[in-house]
């Protein structure tokens, strides 16, 4: 790609952008030096890793890169044999650290679902150092010092460096405190000149304390003397130091010699952390600009739904369907001056810059791009003063550039094709230039205020028209481009309602001819038919949208009820299932008390009625075991209709809905019924014919009592601490065992906080199965922090 189109397409613009989510100044070096790439699996490729990183990101949040610098001067520094400074192996652990991290951060929370496999192989490739960087930041305390753990001998030395300091203050102290020196000091105190330790004496009495002079006062008047008692601690000291600042460099060379021998791995892990850094930065910013992974192909196909230029604000900028390189390969844009011409142009250009570049795009799902050779752009105004070039020449000379080097795998884009010029000379060039371009089978978008260009592009078939809305009641363009509608002149419209003068109109109307008119008038009447249909087809989708939600709706009730009337079916049938087992066991335990606390005498009779008593709840529990056991065993010849018409009332079994028979199938395998507003088609096996004594009000109660033997359930539940999605999900459990156990009346305890739980609850509340009604509490109830719910 040449520079001039990335310039005139603001390509640069998008890497500085990019550029800005980096961590690292390698990752920021590393994405503006990102150009367009033309092999179709190294996009792919990239366009893959930058998806990956956007799903990343949504699920694990930030990656951890904080901290990530430039250390590659430190490693060559350390591999010719120089020696590295306490900062510098600050830096390069900080690196092994984030290696660590990334490494970490791309193994939590995983499942085989969850798998990003050009992402975790550049991650897998990273070696930790876990010891070498565990050894750095134990022994370097900051870019300046090393702790005394750095190594046993630099502790030994210090603990001497510090014994003998404490040893030459408390001597001075001794001196300055004396009452005998007391007269001979400026003011008594230890101070430290030329590393060495000294005391501040008066010029005057110089000669009374015998000693070294390393400074005086500005005014000569306070000399700083060595005691002679003490020069030979500071001497010393002066040795410990000097073999503190060998041990340390002892230490420093040692981290170097060891930052040496892992130079290539420590080196290959800051090109792989590079690489992570560009791919995330990418992620971030497809993230911000609601991007997405569009198809790619080398077919010159584009096909871009609602397209938006990633430079202009989204509350701002307007999304237009753009697509080229099937039905026609040419595009002629036309439309009012500020329209949106030129930034459909360089949409167009941009968003293939970006693709190419492995850079997703803001556009809707389903959309595709096609992988090209060479993109040109001629746009903007190209006038020369220092060539002596009009527009006009500027433009040609570009264009004469672009013919020459362009191939059959190209995208050419034109701003205001043969502008500059006489209108005729400069449309009938215009005309030509395309001619050329399509014989070639070269993609091309052109934009222009040519009324010839416009029948040009009507009456040759692989041209298509295009055109820029304006709205002449604001006269303001809408920027939305519309493919297949050639743009109108609405220079008279727009005179008019600037206050030109009718008669000035209709005058101007007269130079035109009847040609150009009639022209113009069917532009117009295909602009408002358009209109009309793009109307009527939004109206109907969101009509059979309407329709596809209510169709899911019920279908989703339909499995949700199936599933709680087994559920309720299987529990029923566990729980007193349980209960004769734990009665049985009871029973038993009572009549083998019995036997044992009773008189000999009298054992006969007890036995014989404790054995009757045994044999009448063994056949209980049995009656009960088989009653439960078939408790949803019903036959279809029991609940099958056998003459339905339309107009009988009908339950549909597996719903518990009450309907109306509407129309029978042919085969009479399939019902029509009505419930409520909604009419479904339900098999016949599905229901069964009601009369006025047979109800399911008769069936519902049956149940009902036996839902009541087994069912026994607090009046009230209490949700508070519960996230909503939890809370729901317990409130709807609760309410089905609720109905099971006859409850009327129940109280639902959410709290009141910030409200957001209760919506979630009164949600559940306005359509759920077994509510009547619901109502906040009262004063004395709770008041907003719980809700009373009827059951039905």
């Amino acid at each position: 790609m040449n520079k001039k189109t990335l310039e005139a397409l603001e390509y640069f613009k998008i890497l500085h952008i990019v550029s800005k989510y980096a961590s690292s100044s390698l990752g920021k070096k590393k994405i503006l030096s990102i150009r367009p790439m033309t092999n179709i699996q190294f996009i792919q490729q990239e366009l893959q890793q930058t998806s990956e990183a956007t799903k990343i990101i949504l699920e694990k949040g930030n990656i951890p890169l904080e901290g990530f610098q430039d250390i590659y001067p430190f490693l060559k520094k350390a591999k010719i044999g120089s020696l590295l400074s306490p900062g510098e192996l600050l830096k390069i652990a900080q690196v092994l650290k984030i290696c660590e991290q990334v490494k970490t951060y791309m193994k939590e929370g995983r499942n085989q679902r969850n798998i990003y496999p050009i992402i975790d192989h550049i991650v897998e490739e990273i070696i930790e150092l876990p010891e070498l960087r565990k050894s750095i930041f134990n022994a370097i305390l900051s870019e300046e010092e090393l702790s005394d753990t750095a190594s046993s001998e630099l502790y030994r030395i210090r603990k001497q460096i510090h014994q003998k300091n404490e040893a030459i203050r408390e001597k001075l102290n001794q001196m300055i405190h004396s009452a005998h020196y007391q007269k001979y000091l400026q003011e008594p105190i230890v101070t430290i000149r030329q590393d060495r330790y000294v005391i501040p004496v008066k010029q005057e009495y110089r000669s009374s304390i015998p000693g070294l002079i390393h400074d005086q006062s500005s005014t000569g008047a306070t000399l700083f003397v060595e005691p002679m008692s003490i020069v030979e601690m500071n001497n010393d000291l002066k040795t410990l130091k000097n073999n503190e600042k060998q041990e340390v460099e002892k230490i420093l060379s040692e981290f170097t010699k060891a930052i040496e021998n892992n130079y290539e791995i420590i080196s290959e892990n800051l090109k792989l952390l590079t690489q992570v850094d560009v791919i995330f930065a990418k992620g971030y910013y497809s993230i911000q600009i609601k991007g997405i992974e569009p198809r790619v192909n080398q077919e010159g196909i584009i096909n871009f739904k609602q397209a938006r230029h990633p430079l202009i604000s989204e509350k701002d900028v307007v999304a237009s369907d753009i697509f080229l390189g099937k039905e026609f390969n040419t595009l002629v844009i036309t439309g009012p001056n500020t329209g949106g011409k030129t930034v459909t142009l360089k949409t167009i250009g941009l968003l293939c810059l970006m693709v190419q570049s492995g850079f997703h795009i803001p556009v809707k799902e389903d959309s595709e791009v096609a992988i090209f050779q060479h993109i040109f752009a001629d746009i903007g105004d190209e006038q020369s003063i220092e060539q002596s070039l009009s527009t006009f020449s500027s433009h040609m000379t570009n264009i004469v550039e672009i013919l020459k080097k362009l191939d059959s795998n190209s995208l050419v884009l034109f701003d205001e094709l043969g502008a500059g010029t006489d209108p005729i000379e400069g449309a009938a060039l215009a005309m030509a230039i395309l001619d050329n371009l399509y014989k070639r089978n070269i993609r091309t978008v052109a934009t222009t205020h040519y009324s010839e260009l416009k029948e040009y592009a009507i009456i040759n078939s692989g041209v298509e028209n295009a055109s820029v809305e304006f709205d002449i009641e604001t006269l303001r363009p809408t920027y939305k481009l519309r493919i297949g509608i050639p743009g109108k002149s609405n220079a008279f419209e727009i005179s008019k309602r600037l206050g030109l003068d009718a008669k000035i109109i209709h005058a101007a109307k007269q130079y035109l001819s009847q040609e150009s008119i009639r022209f113009e008038d069917v532009l117009l009447d295909i602009e408002h038919k358009k209109k009309q249909i793009e109307e009527e087809e939004w109206n109907a989708k969101k009509v059979r949208a309407e329709i596809e939600r209510i169709q899911k709706s019920v279908k989703e009730k339909e499995t949700q009820l199936e599933m709680r009337k087994d559920s309720i079916l299987s529990n029923a049938k566990k729980e007193a299932l349980k209960i004769v087992e734990e009665t049985k066991k009871e029973v038993e335990k009572i009549i083998e008390n019995l036997r044992k606390i009773e008189k000999e005498a009298s054992i006969i009779n007890y036995n014989k009625k404790i054995e009757e008593s045994r044999k009448k709840l063994r056949e209980f529990g049995n009656v009960l075991e088989e009653e439960l056991s078939d408790f949803n065993s019903c036959s279809e010849s029991d609940i099958q209709p056998t003459d339905l018409k339309p107009g009988d009332k009908v339950l549909i079994t597996t719903l518990n809905q009450k309907g109306y028979v509407i129309a029978l199938s042919d085969d009479k395998k399939e019902v029509q019924v009505q419930v409520g507003i909604l009419k479904i088609k339900v098999p016949i096996n599905n229901l069964k014919k009601m009369s006025e004594q047979q109800t399911p009000k008769m069936i519902k109660r049956n149940f009902q009592t036996m839902k009541n033997k087994f069912v026994t359930i607090s009046p009230q539940i209490d949700l508070r601490g519960k996230i909503s999605e939890e809370a729901v999900i317990l409130a709807d459990k609760y309410l089905d065992d609720a109905y099971l156990a006859n409850l009327k009346v129940v109280t639902i305890i959410h709290g009141k906080g910030t409200g957001v739980l209760r919506k979630s609850i009164h949600e559940l509340l306005k359509n759920h199965i077994h509510v009547k009604d619901y109502r906040l509490g009262r004063y004395n109830e709770g008041g907003e922090g719980v809700t009373i719910v009827t059951m039905k």
